[in-house]
This record gives structure tokens, C-alpha cells and sequence, in this order.
């Protein structure tokens, strides 16, 4: 090399052979041919042609001058830097160059040529490709590590190598570059942040976007160099993360986006940087969290990820922000549980528990998220969700919020279809979501219009899809009728019925529209806006507006004679699904606007065509369904496969049949029909009989004229069956001749002589069929037989029947049997009562005085407790089944005003006390009588007022279902007097308030109210009237409240007009008045106004009011005043409560959600002073409360270190008092025994309240159904003693008749109904999970527990939850000890738990003001020998707490008394 850099000096220049001098003096093509030859040359030789290397080193040399490094044409300059590139190459190791400056200019220059390789077809291409990979084979830029300016040259390069990259480039080219780059880091002694800058912005999303193949290269050097680049990659994630050294890099703001690029590329580039995560996500900054919260659900979500495995503690650090604080973070843990769901199943377990919080967020976009990530996920594979999964869905459809509800119902109507239609994952599946079926059709007992009109659209789209070829969509509606539960059943049938009844309002407004017109007329002013308001009300979403469209939708019905006309074949009964489908695809066609595509109009016309068009049922339809149904009759059917046993589908198949002749009675009419129908009356299924009677009932209206053939054949068989036939077929049997045969007259005469004539009271049994079907012919034909009916219901009902006990009954304590043990001369006997009955409502008059006997009858079976003749040879079941009978009857004569006329008061009485009976069962089916009438409108008003007694009932559950049925009554009557506002003259008999005097007239004839000034009978009587007036003053419509008040403010000025002339009645009467003036005063603020109008007495309850009479005298004691404390009614939740289907008779349910009824439901029926009132209201200024029901709570000034909520998620506070007693009745082991409906004797001083606290009542209720349930009644009838009355028991009253006391159902009258998860929630009346504010409500007040105490050892007293035998007074001294011992434990137990929490949460906490005598009652309950010795730590905590506060251990008073009461 020495003599080489001689030669150099010389300064003489050898060229190749052939090759001239190459100077300025030439031109550029010849020195582009020149160069040319120069650049075979170098390109020929190699490292070992010694001679040659030194003969071309000045040539070398010259070569990197300034004049050809600055050339101004490229050809010149990419020949010579081929040239330099082959230089380096043969000279390598040693470069010929020594200057630094030279070597950075060369390789400077070399790298401005590369991007000659942006353009693949230029003719220099293949050059400037040699040029790449002579560099980057050679290595010869890691000459440049030694320079100073090493960096900027490497920076160079890279920028142009990833500027140049592009798809034009085939693999080698990028293979070269990739080459070229990873030498300079893997062999390099540092990679400046400058040069990672370089290639990392090609990963950020923006770049990666404009540019893919610069991604990829940068990808694949980043994978050849991980090794090498990663310290690199962790420094500056270092500074940036935990150092906050924004400024290090321009990439800061991207580093997120860095860290998930740089872990799909490699995982191990960031083996330093992950546990960075774990601390940025515990960040105080939102935004912060948000990024990597954001980052980290790619990065575990991504299909292949296994960071949840191997980094399990940044895993758990994750999910821990599914209860961040800040919304947008709990967001978006929700929408990642989707694909990690669906991409990692193992990880479903970890994320159940964090869903199910999430699912009750106070958030609305978060719920709906989370039913989106499920659905998702099941719509991808079923197996990806677990149960609890698809429950939380389920929960869902209960809602607050309108589109979580939609988004949940639809999620389960995909889910369904796909798994169980569509049956793409087998049996096991189907099985598995073989609820939701009935889940979607619970949703129809919802009062929101919106959820109903959705259920009818996905049973019309995903249950049984009607676009399905019909023989396939009557199979798929066959077998789902035949598999759902009983309510869905029934809310199906009130779908039909509800599109039906709309459907005749369309064809009504129809009707009017063609009508004539002549202005001014009725029909033009009123009819067709009273259709309108008809049409809308509860049948299409926002009935404003809608009936602002239907009216709209009037006037284009009487313009378009086109769209009339297709709209009446859509109503038209003979409309098949075809034409619906057209005609309804026609008129929206014909309604629709191209220019306008949101159409609130066509919407709502969409809604109303959706709902009358008959898409499912046709005549061919109801042909299929028939031959579906014979092919399970012969055996021929795919039942089993399908999982349904073949008679159930047969039954199911026949009340399928015969729901759909009351709504598509004309689709029957097929002779093919009608001869299958005849077929199953032949069968021995008895109810499949009985539905193919009634399918004839209510079809069979042509069949004389029609199908004569077939009348032949039927009526032998309806004679048959009405005289030999099971009972409710010979009804059946009898109503069909009525219905179908125009020579009824002579059909009855032929059914009735033979029967008349062959009663024989010897025979009970065979007595029950005939009577049955007298009763009903009576009830169709009473004239015709008017003679003999008579003489039938004189003589040989009441005689020889009713009064007359031939066979002795069972001796039994129960006091209900199933319908089979009953007796059959019983049996008899409440066929003769109906029989009477129906005999009287066939005739509608009283001029024989036939009622008024009737009635007298009725009432003495009432007296007698069922047995009229006071033998003593009837056993209780069988005088419970008479009681009920004669209860029933009394309320269907009410049901016909002439009737109605001739009820005295004590009658009516009489019959109000049948819902106080001692029998379960009486009471139960009584009520459900009761409630059927009362919705009807058939029942008058006065009879609502009998739900009031049920605030007496020891059961919780017939307490709840009384005011579910008060509710919906007088919800009904509301709106009745909505739709129609010119029935104002009725208003007296309609209007809910009215019910009030009616109320207080039947409390002030209670037998148990005996003692006017008594205590505990005038609570009872606050109970009960605040039972019903909490429902009515729920809304001050019209200043209603000031017009109750009037009615009562009016009562006592007038007197009883049943004993107007007793004072003690009267003094009753005003007593109740004033009880009821006390309740409205504390309830309302707007009592004091102005009655909107003078209220209107019955006269046949009081009297007209004296003039001369003004009565302002208070006939309460001065005790009664603590008992009522001010407070607003709680407004009554009505979403769902009032469409509860009733329990039947002789069973209760006894599911998981009634014993774990909410606060507002337990206290629904509470006393008015009821201290979780106000605490409610108190705290809801405090705390932020949730629109669902489990909620997250947030203290508004609690100091927070890492914005987390998780611990208010895991705990939410609040909810304890109702939860601890709901827990003793699940474990079923009660250390003490409950009490029940038994109050407390007031043993407070004078002026002092006395309060029930929340969870005593709650904890009374559970344990009351509990013992009720497991204990035999005990006490004979409410105001009369038993038969057997001992001398020792006392009488409140004797000679008083009438009613039963209310006792539970013993083990052996009731069977236990298995527990379902939703059965009783989905209809339930806080069905929409709407929690009231304040979100600790069911903590008590700590006020309520400085009640005096009296220690006294009787704590095992049997529960009494009636009055009757010794006085309430006697019991409460017993039992009151016992009482609050119990609950002092408990609220001892509660609060030390809570305030613990609050501790542990970090809660600022101030020791609150406790009186010296509760502190005694927690020393007390502590040191009782049943306290363990943690119990005991436990509540000494407490008690220092409450003391002194967590910061100050000094001692005062209190602390001194305590020690002064422990020492007596």
C-alpha cells in the first residue's frame, strides 16, 4: 500500500486499456462511453490483483473527486458511483480514501444514487441494482463507523432505502436492502435514537398506510436485528414512559401505536417494556390509561397472543380497568372482551366476573357494549360464551334504557335462530339456549309499547321466520308452541289477540273513511278522530306523533283509492300471507319518497302494517297445522327428534288451534279442517276434546249452511257430550249447539228433559256432568225452561242438594286438597251453586226475588264457614271449596246491576272478608276472581276497595299480588277515562279515587277493628289504607290528592248509612277518616289546595251530609301521631307488574327472586312511616346512583390514588340490609324462630317515634312466608273463635261472622315450586331494574335504633301473624326482646362490615352522634353468650368507631355511661 500511496502522490492517472482521459474538456457521452469501459474494468477485477489495484489507485482517486461527486448528469454519477462501489470492494479492508470528510462525501454521494431504484423501468435499473448489491454484499458502508458522522450517513441511507422501497421491487431488492441495513446495527457499536427514529416511523399507522412495503422492510430488519436493536427499543421506551422525555424522539406521541407494531413483529423486542404497561396503566392521567388500555386490548385480543399466559401479572393489572373510573376506559376493556372472547376462549373464565359488574354500569353505552362483545361472540360459535355469559344477556332485556333492551332482545333472537332453527351446532346447543324462546316472549307483559312491538317483529322474523314455505313455518310454530313455558304461551296468545283487535280498528277506520260525507256530521267531527286515538294509544310508538301520522294516514285513505283498497285485503279475514306481503310491500312502495329517505310517516305506517299483516296464519296455513297435528295423532311425526313427548304436541297442537279460532276464526273453514277436528273429539285425551269444542265454538258460526255433512256427524256427538261427557266438555258441548245450530230450542229440549228427570242426590258422582250442563242451558235458555229451572233450584239444589250432608267428609287438619281428593258430593255442590248462579245471570231480573234468596243462601254458606248445615260432618277441605264457591258466585252477581242492586252492605262485606280467609288457596283464587272482574269493568268500584284487606294477608307474596292487581286496575280505569272523555257521567263509578270512601267504609266494618282508640288495630287500619292510597296518590293528576282529601274532609260530616243512628259506627267511621286525613297530610304537599271539583258520596254507604253538622273534632289518640311521618308516595313502578300471570290456585311461588325482593318491592306495602323512605331521599343528595340495578357506587369526594372503582364494583354498598336476611332464608337453617306480621308493642315514651327499621321488615316478611309455610294454621276466623275455643283464650269479639282468619298453606296442602332463576323477575313489578335514588336506602337509619328496650328472656314464642285469641298487645311484650335482640345483632353485624369498608376504601370517616343507650344495646348484643370471639372483636370495633372516630381515642360521656351500665 506505501508504494500504491507513491504512486498516488505522483499524481499520474492510468485508464484501462482503451480508455482515454476522462476530464471537464470531453463530452458527456463520450465520457459516458469512457466511464462505461472504466466500470467493466473495476467490475472485472477482484480483491487479489495486487499489481492492478496499485496501477488504478489514482484512477481510484480521481474518480472521487469533486468534479464527478457533483456532476450535474446522472448517468455520469451513477457510473462513477458503480465505480467507487467495485473501489471499495477491491480495496476492502482498507479503503484507498483517508479523509473523512472524502469518505463522508463518497458515501453520501452513493447513497443519493440509490434512489435511482424508485423507478423499476428506467433503462438504468439493472445499474443502479448492481450499485445496491455490490454495497450491501460488500458491507462497505461499515467503513463509516470510525467517522464522526457515522450517523448521518447511516440516517441517510436508511431514509432513502425506505423511500425508494415499492411493489415495483422484486424480492432480491429487498432482500439487499435488508442486508445492507442489519449490517450497519448488528455490527455497529450503537444505534443512535436518530437512526431507531428512522426506522420505527415507518410502523406508525400513517406511514405504515401510505407506504406497505416500507412496513415490510422495516418489519423484516426489525426481525433479522432483534437481538441487536432491542436495548436500543428499551431505552427509548424508557425515557419516554417512565421518564416522560417526550422530547427524545418525534415518535413520543406514537409510542403506543410502536409498542403494538413492535410486538406483532417480535414479541422479544419488548421483554423490558411490558412491565412499563403495569405502571402506566395504574396512570392518574385518563388519557393515559385510555392509550394503554387501548394497546393492551390488541395486544391480548390478537388471535395468536399469548401475553395473557406469559405475562399474567399485566393480564390481571388489565382487567382490573374493566372498573376504571373514567368511562371511555371501561369502554373499551368491554369492546376488546369480544375478540378475546372469540380468539382466546380460555380466557372466557377471567372474564366473566368482569362482565357481569360491567353489564350493571351506571353507563348506558357500556351495557349495550357488553350484550354487543357476548352476542358477537356467540354468533361465532356458541362455545365461546358460557351460561353466565348469555344470563348476563338475559338481564339485560330488562333494561332501563330502550336500546340496551333492543340490543339484547335482538342479540338473543340471532342467537336463537341461527343454533336453534338453523340448528348449525347440534342438540347440545339447542338445549343450551332452549330459554330464550321464552325469555323473548316474557318481554310482551312489558307495558312499553316500543318492547312489545319488538317482540312481535322478531317472533314474525327469528322464531318463526314467515318467510318460511308454509308446511315448514306451521312445523316450526307447531313444535315451539308445543316447548314453551305457560306464560310464554300466554303472552303469544295476547300477541294474536292484540294484532287482531288492531286489525279490526284499521278495518273500522276504514269503514268510516268510506262513509259519506256530510259536514258537521257525527262521523266527520268525532268518529274518525276517535278511531285514530283508538289506533294509536298503546299500538304504535309515541302516540303523539303517531296519532298525528294516522291522521294523516285518514285523509291518504280517502285520496288514494289504491292504497284503500290494498289496505282492506290486508284486514280482510279471508287475506292469505302471500297477499299480505304484497299488498303491504305495495303500500309502502306507494307511501315512500325517493327524495326523501328518513320518513317518520312511512315508519310508523311500516309499525301499523307490520302489526295487522296476517304473515303467518292463513286457510292454508291452519290445513298444514291440522295435518301437522294428524301426523302426531297417527305416530308419523318427527316429535321425538324434535324432543317433545307426542301427547304433549298433541295438546299443545289443539290449544295452538284453538287460540287461533278466536283470532282467525275464517281461516277454518275447510271441510278438511273440520273432519280432523271431529277426529279428536273421539280421543281419549280429555283435553284435547275440550279444545277441539271450543276450536268449533268459535269456527263453526257457517257450518249448518256450509258443511251440512258435517253438522250430521258433530251434533250426535255434542248430545253425547253433554250429557255423558267429562263436565267442562258438556259446557263445551252445550255453548257449540248454541253457537253453530239454528234449531238450538229443540237440541236443548232433547239434552235437558232426560237429565232433569234423572238427577238423583244419592249419586253425587254422576250428578256433576248434569248439573253442568243444566247450569249452562240455564244460563243460554232461561226462558225456555223458566218453569222447571225454578222448581230445579228450589226443590232439589238448595233442598236436597245444599242442605243436605249424606256422605261424612274426611277428618283432616288441612285445610286445601287437589282438585281430585275432593269429594264428589262437594263437587255437586258447587255445581248447584253455579247452577243458581248461572241461572240468574240468564234471566237478568229479580222479580221473583230468585236473587235475593240466592244471595241469603250464598251469605249463609259464608256464616257457616262453608258448612250449612252446621252438622259437623264436612272436613275442612271441602268447607274451604264451598267458602270459595259462595265467594265467586257473590262476585259474579255483583257483576250484573240488577244484582248488584239487591247486595246489602253486610253482604258485601261478607264477601270482602273471603280475601282475609284462612285458606291459602281461598284467598289466592279469590283474588285472581276479583281482579278478573274489577278488569273487565265489570265489577263496580266498590269492590276494589276489598284489595285493601290484603295489606293484612301474612303472605308476602299475596300482599305483592294484591297491589299488582290494585295497580293495573286502576291503570286501567285511567286510561279508560283517557280514550273515552265523554263518559263524564260515569265518572263516579270509574274514577280510581272514588274508591276511597269505599275503602274507609269497608275498614270501618272490619270485625277485627273492636276498639276504636286501640293502637294496634288503628296501624292495621293505616296499613291497610295506605296499601291502597299509596298507588293512588303515586300521581297528583289534577290536583288529585286535594280532591281525596276533600272526599274525606266530606265523609265526616255525613254518617254511616249502614247504622246511621250508632254512635260507636260513626265514631269508627270518622276514626278511619281521620287516619286517612293523617296519611294524605303526611304524603302530599298539595293537599291543601283547591279541590278541582266538589266529590260525590255513595248514597247507599253514607248519608247525606247534615248542615247543621260540622264536625272538626280529631278522633285520634295522641299516640297515632308518631306513626305518621311526611314523605312523598313512592311512584309506582308499573313496567311489567301489572301483566304478571296469577300463580294457580294451591301453589305459590317460591322462586330465587321473590325471597330476594329489592327494597322498593318489600316496602311496597309498608307502613308510611317507614324509615327507608327518608333515608332514601337523605342519601340521594350524597351518592351518584345507576339507572340499572346493580350499581357501582361512587362517594362524590372520595381521594382516589389510581382512579380506580374496581372495589366499589366488587362491593357495591348500599344493598346489605336486604341481602343479610335473603341469605338466612336460602341456607334454610334459622338458629331462631321467625316472627311474623306481628308489631311491636309501643313502648316508647310520649312524643317519641317508634320505626320500623327496613330490614326488620324484610326480615319479618321472609321469615314470615318461611313459618307460614312450615307451620299448620293455629287460630280459627278473623272476629270469631273456633268451635274449639278454649276458656283461655280471649276473644277480641264473639258473634262476629264471616271471616276466616289468613293462614299459609301447611308442607302437606302445598307442593313446593322448584326454583327458576327469572320466572317470577321477568314479570315482576321492578322488572326494569330501576333503582331509586340514594343507592343506600337499605341502610338503616342509625336513629331507628334508639327504641327503648326491655330485656326479657322469652325469645321461643310460636309466631302469630294474626290477630285472634290473645291480644296483639300480650304478644308484642313476649316477643319484643326477642325482636330486638335480632335485629340489633344484625345492624350491628351490617355496619361494622360497611364502615370497615369504608376504611378499606379509604373514605374520610367522622364518628357519628350515638345516643349512650344504643352504645349500651352494641356492648349488650357483643357480650351475649351466643357472640363469637371474633363477633365480639368485630362489633367492639364498631363501637369504638361509633364512639370516637377513627383519629381520636378519648374518653367522654358516652364511653363513660357505657362503663356505668356494664358495671349495673
Amino acid at each position: 500500500m506505501a508504494h500504491s500511496k507513491t504512486r498516488a502522490t505522483d499524481g499520474k492517472i492510468t485508464y484501462p486499456p482503451g480508455v482515454k482521459e476522462i476530464s471537464d474538456k470531453i463530452s458527456k457521452e463520450e465520457m459516458v462511453r469512457r466511464l462505461k469501459m472504466v466500470v467493466k474494468t473495476f467490475m472485472d477485477m477482484d480483491q487479489d490483483s495486487e499489481e492492478e489495484k496499485e496501477l488504478y489507485l489514482n484512477l481510484a482517486l480521481h474518480l472521487a473527486s469533486d468534479f464527478f461527486l457533483k456532476h450535474p448528469d446522472k448517468d455520469v454519477r451513477l457510473l462513477v458511483a458503480c465505480c467507487l462501489a467495485d473501489i471499495f470492494r477491491i480495496y476492502a479492508p482498507e479503503a484507498p480514501y483517508t479523509s473523512p470528510d472524502k469518505l463522508k462525501d463518497i458515501f453520501m454521494f452513493i447513497t443519493r444514487q440509490l434512489k435511482g431504484l424508485e423507478d423499476t423501468k428506467s433503462a438504468q435499473f439493472n445499474r443502479y441494482f448492481y450499485l445496491l448489491e455490490n454495497i450491501a454484499w460488500v458491507k462497505s458502508y461499515n467503513i463509516c463507523f470510525e467517522l464522526e458522522d457515522s450517523n448521518e450517513i447511516f440516517t441517510q441511507l436508511y431514509r432513502t432505502l425506505f423511500q425508494v422501497i415499492n411493489n415495483g421491487h422484486n424480492q432480491k431488492v429487498h432482500m439487499h436492502m435488508v442486508d445492507l441495513m442489519s449490517s450497519i446495527i448488528c455490527e455497529g457499536d450503537t444505534v443512535s435514537q436518530e437512526l431507531l427514529d428512522t426506522v420505527l416511523v415507518n410502523l406508525v399507522p400513517a406511514h405504515k398506510n401510505l407506504n406497505k412495503q416500507a412496513y415490510d422492510l422495516a418489519k423484516a430488519l426489525l426481525k433479522r436485528t432483534a437481538q441487536a436493536i432491542e436495548p436500543y427499543i428499551t431505552n427509548f421506551f424508557n425515557q419516554v414512559l417512565m421518564l416522560g422525555k417526550t422530547s427524545v424522539s418525534d415518535l413520543s406521541e406514537h409510542v403506543f401505536d410502536l409498542i403494538l407494531e413492535l410486538y406483532n413483529i417480535d414479541s422479544h423486542l419488548l421483554l423490558s417494556v411490558l412491565p412499563q404497561l403495569e405502571f402506566k396503566l395504574k396512570s392518574n392521567d385518563n388519557d393515559e390509561r385510555l392509550q394503554v388500555v387501548k394497546l393492551l386490548a390488541k395486544m391480548f385480543g390478537a388471535k395468536d397472543s399469548e401475553l395473557a399466559v406469559q405475562n399474567k401479572p399485566l393480564w390481571q393489572c388489565y382487567l382490573g380497568r374493566f372498573n376504571d373510573i373514567h368511562v371511555p376506559i371501561r369502554l373499551e376493556c368491554v369492546k376488546f372482551a369480544s375478540h378475546c372472547l372469540m380468539n382466546h376462549p380460555d380466557l372466557a373464565k377471567d372474564l366473566t366476573e368482569y362482565l357481569k359488574v360491567r353489564s350493571h354500569d351506571p353507563e348506558e353505552a357500556i351495557r349495550h357494549d357488553v350484550i354487543v362483545s357476548i352476542v358477537t361472540a356467540a354468533k361465532k360459535d356458541l362455545s365461546l360464551v358460557n351460561d353466565q355469559l348469555l344470563n348476563f344477556v338475559r338481564e339485560r332485556t330488562l333494561d332501563k334504557r330502550w336500546r340496551v333492551r333492543k340490543e339484547a332482545m335482538m342479540g338473543l333472537a340471532q342467537i336463537y335462530k341461527k343454533y336453534s332453527l338453523q340448528g348449525e351446532a347440534g342438540k347440545e346447543a339447542t338445549k343450551q339456549i332452549s330459554w330464550i324462546k321464552d325469555k323473548l316472549l316474557h318481554i310482551y307483559y312489558q307495558n312499553s309499547i316500543d318492547d312489545r312491538l319488538l317482540v312481535e317483529r322478531i317472533f314474525a322474523q327469528y322464531m318463526v321466520p314467515h318467510n318460511l314455505e308454509t308446511t315448514e313455518r306451521m312445523k316450526c310454530l307447531y313444535y315451539l308452541y308445543a316447548t314453551l313455558d305457560l306464560n310464554a304461551v300466554k303472552a303469544l296468545n295476547e300477541m294474536w289477540k292484540c294484532q287482531n283487535m288492531l286489525r279490526h280498528h284499521v278495518k273500522d277506520l276504514l269503514d268510516l273513511v268510506k262513509q259519506p260525507k256530510v259536514s258537521g256530521t257525527v262521523p266527520e267531527l268525532l268518529c274518525v278522530p276517535f278511531q285514530v286515538h283508538t289506533i294509536t294509544v298503546r299500538n304504535l310508538p309515541d302516540p303523539g306523533k303517531a296519532q298525528d301520522f294516522v291522521k294523516k294516514l285518514a285523509q291518504v285513505l280517502e285520496e288514494d283509492e289504491r292504497i284503500r283498497s290494498q289496505l282492506e285485503t290486508l284486514v280482510s279475514p279471508t287475506c292469505s300471507c302471500k297477499q299480505a306481503e304484497c299488498c303491504v310491500r305495495e303500500i309502502t312502495k306507494k307511501l315512500g319518497s325517493p327524495k326523501q329517505p328518513s320518513n317518520p310517516f312511512l315508519e310508523m305506517v311500516k309499525f301499523l302494517l307490520e302489526r295487522i299483516a296476517p304473515v303467518h296464519i292463513d286457510t292454508e296455513s291452519i290445513s298444514a297445522l291440522i295435518k301437522q297435528v294428524n301426523k302426531s295423532i297417527d305416530g308419523t311425526a318427527d316429535d321425538e327428534d324434535e324432543g317433545v313427548p307426542t301427547e304433549q304436541a298433541i295438546r299443545a297442537g289443539l290449544e295452538l288451534l284453538k287460540v287461533l279460532s278466536f283470532t282467525h276464526p275464517v281461516s277454518f273453514h275447510s271441510a278438511e279442517t273440520f273432519e280432523s277436528l271431529l277426529g279428536c273429539l273421539k280421543m281419549d285425551d280429555e283435553k284435547v276434546a275440550e279444545a277441539a269444542l271450543q276450536i268449533f265454538k268459535n269456527t263453526g258460526s257457517k257450518m249448518e249452511e256450509s258443511f251440512p255433512h258435517i253438522k250430521s256427524i258433530l251434533l250426535p256427538v255434542l248430545q253425547n257430550k253433554a250429557k255423558k261427557g267429562p263436565p267442562r266438555q258438556a259446557k263445551y258441548a252445550i255453548h257449540c249447539i248454541h253457537a253453530m245450530f239454528s234449531s238450538r230450542d229443540t237440541q236443548f229440549a232433547q239434552i235437558f228433559e232426560p237429565l232433569h228427570k234423572g238427577l238423583d242426590p244419592s249419586d253425587p258422582e254422576q250428578l256433576i256432568t248434569p248439573l253442568t250442563t243444566l247450569g249452562h242451558l240455564a244460563m243460554l235458555a232461561p226462558e225456555q225452561f223458566a218453569g222447571p229451572l225454578k222448581s230445579l233450584v228450589a226443590n232439589f239444589i238448595v233442598k236436597d242438594l245444599l242442605m243436605n250432608d249424606r256422605v261424612p267428609g274426611k277428618k283432616t287438619t288441612k285445610l286445601w286438597v287437589p282438585d281430585d281428593e275432593v269429594s264428589p258430593e262437594t263437587l255437586a255442590k258447587i255445581q248447584g251453586i253455579k247452577l243458581m248462579v248461572r241461572w240468574l245471570l240468564g234471566v237478568k231480573n229479580n222479580m221473583s226475588k230468585s236473587g235475593n234468596s240466592t244471595l241469603r243462601m250464598l251469605t249463609a254458606i259464608l256464616n257457616s264457614d262453608g258448612d250449612l248445615t252446621e252438622q259437623g260432618k264436612m272436613g275442612k277441605p271441602d268447607m274451604s271449596r264451598l267458602r270459595l264457591a259462595a265467594g265467586c258466585a257473590l262476585l259474579k252477581l255483583a257483576q250484573e246491576p240488577c244484582y248488584h242492586e239487591i247486595i246489602t252492605l253486610e253482604q258485601y262485606q261478607l264477601c270482602a272478608l273471603v280475601i282475609n280467609d284462612e285458606c291459602y288457596q281461598v284467598r289466592q283464587a279469590f283474588a285472581q276472581k276479583l281482579h278478573k272482574g274489577l278488569c273487565r269493568l265489570r265489577l263496580p268500584l266498590e269492590y276494589l276497595a276489598i284489595f285493601a284487606l290484603c295489606a293484612k294477608d301474612p303472605m308476602k307474596e299475596r300482599r305483592a299480588h294484591a297491589r299488582q292487581c290494585l295497580l293495573k286496575n286502576i291503570n286501567i280505569r285511567r286510561e279508560y277515562l283517557k280514550q273515552h272523555a265523554a263518559v263524564s257521567e260515569k265518572l263516579f263509578s270509574l274514577l280510581p279515587e272514588y274508591v276511597v270512601p269505599y275503602t274507609i267504609h269497608l275498614l270501618a266494618h272490619d270485625p277485627d277493628y273492636v276498639k276504636v282508640q286501640d293502637i294496634e288495630q288503628l296501624k292495621d287500619i293505616k296499613e291497610s289504607l295506605w296499601f291502597v292510597l299509596e298507588i293512588i296518590m303515586a300521581k297528583n293528576e289534577n290536583n288529585s290528592h286535594a280532591f281525596i282529601r276533600k272526599m274525606v274532609e266530606n265523609i265526616k260530616q255525613t254518617k254511616d248509612a249502614q247504622a246511621p243512628t250508632d254512635p260507636k259506627i260513626n265514631e269508627k267511621l270518622y276514626t278511619v277518616c281521620d287516619v286517612a286525613m293523617n296519611i294524605i297530610i303526611s304524603k302530599s304537599t298539595t293537599y291543601s289546595l283547591e279541590s278541582p271539583k266538589d266529590p260525590v258520596l255513595p248514597a247507599r254507604f253514607f248519608t247525606q251530609p247534615d248542615k247543621n253538622f260540622s264536625n272538626t273534632k280529631n278522633y285520634l289518640p295522641p299516640e297515632m301521631k308518631s306513626f305518621f311521618t311526611p314523605g312523598k308516595p313512592k311512584a309506582a313502578n308499573v313496567l311489567g307488574a301489572v301483566n304478571k300471570p296469577l300463580s294457580t290456585a294451591g301453589k305459590q311461588l317460591q322462586t330465587k327472586s321473590s325471597r330476594m325482593e329489592t327494597i322498593s318491592n318489600a316496602s311496597s306495602s309498608s307502613n308510611p312511616s317507614s324509615p327507608g323512605r327518608s333515608k332514601g331521599r337523605l342519601d340521594s343528595a350524597e351518592m351518584d346512583h345507576s339507572e340499572n340495578e346493580d350499581i357501582t357506587m361512587m362517594k362524590k369526594n372520595e381521594k382516589r390514588d389510581d382512579a380506580d372503582v374496581s372495589r366499589e364494583g366488587d362491593k357495591p354498598r348500599g344493598r346489605k340490609r336486604a341481602v343479610a336476611p335473603c341469605q338466612e332464608d336460602d341456607s334454610g337453617q334459622d338458629p331462631k324462630p321467625k316472627r311474623g306480621r306481628k308489631k311491636a308493642a309501643n313502648m316508647s315514651a310520649p312524643g317519641q317515634e317508634e320505626q320500623w327499621t327496613e330490614e326488620a321488615r324484610i326480615t319479618a316478611d321472609a321469615s314470615m312466608e318461611e313459618d307460614e309455610q312450615n307451620s299448620p294454621p293455629k287460630k280459627g276466623r278473623r272476629g270469631r273463635p273456633p268451635k274449639a275455643t278454649t276458656a283461655k283464650e280471649e276473644t277480641p269479639s264473639k258473634g262476629r261472622r264471616g271471616r276466616k282468619k289468613a293462614t299459609a298453606p301447611s308442607p302437606d296442602e302445598e307442593e313446593p315450586v322448584p326454583e327458576e332463576d327469572e320466572e317470577e323477575e321477568d314479570r315482576n313489578s321492578e322488572n326494569m331494574e330501576v333503582k331509586p335514588k340514594g343507592g343506600r336506602q337499605a341502610r338503616t337509619p342509625r336513629r331507628s335504633q334508639q327504641r327503648n328496650i326491655k330485656w326479657t328472656p322469652l325469645l321461643g314464642q310460636s309466631p302469630h301473624f294474626r290477630r285472634g285469641g290473645r291480644s296483639r298487645a300480650a304478644a308484642a311484650k313476649e316477643n319484643e326482646s326477642a325482636d330486638e335482640l335480632e335485629t340489633t345483632q344484625q345492624n350491628m353485624e351490617d355496619e361494622g362490615e360497611e364502615e370497615a369498608e369504608q376504611a378499606e376504601d379509604g373514605e374520610d370517616y367522622t364518628a357519628p352522634k350515638v345516643s349512650s343507650l344504643t352504645t349500651f344495646k352494641m356492648v349488650s348484643v357483643a357480650l351475649s353468650p351466643q357472640a363469637s370471639l371474633s363477633k365480639v372483636i368485630l362489633k367492639f370495633t364498631a363501637i369504638l368507631k361509633q364512639l370516637f372516630g377513627l383519629s381520636s381515642f378519648g374518653l367522654n360521656s358516652n364511653f363513660k355511661h357505657v362503663v356505668e351500665q356494664i358495671n349495673k
